[in-house]
């Protein structure tokens, strides 16, 4: 089955950016949806951004207009553009592919602050 690994998180100022990006051990071409979700410390775990192999993309209200998902067919990749990083955008980044199996990836920490 497949594996995801999730990178490009780190630490970074209010209104910076950072490029996500997770990588398939296959081929991502068949898999309905990808998606990025998030848990920040005591909170529930929660979709960030969503896109199918159609190619229709659906973001939560929170980062509309300030975060692109997107995917790379050819490498395997889905990618999480992330522009004007808010401290309430702090935790743990994860990757999930809509299998039967619905698989998720080990996840990548973001840390918005000053």
């Amino acid at each position: 089955q497949v594996q995801l690994v999730e990178s490009g998180g780190g630490l970074v100022q209010p209104g910076g950016s950072l490029r996500l990006s997770c990588a398939a051990s296959r081929s991502i071409f068949s898999i309905s949806s990808m998606g990025w979700y998030r848990q920040a410390p005591g909170k529930q775990r929660e979709l960030v951004a969503a896109i199918t192999n159609g190619g229709t993309t659906n973001y939560a209200d929170s980062v509309k207009g300030r975060f692109t998902i997107s995917r790379d067919s050819a490498k395997n990749t889905v990618y999480l553009q992330m522009n004007s990083l808010k401290p309430e955008d702090t935790a743990v980044y994860y990757c999930r592919a809509a299998t039967p199996t619905n698989i998720w990836g080990q996840g990548t920490q973001v840390t918005v602050s000053s």
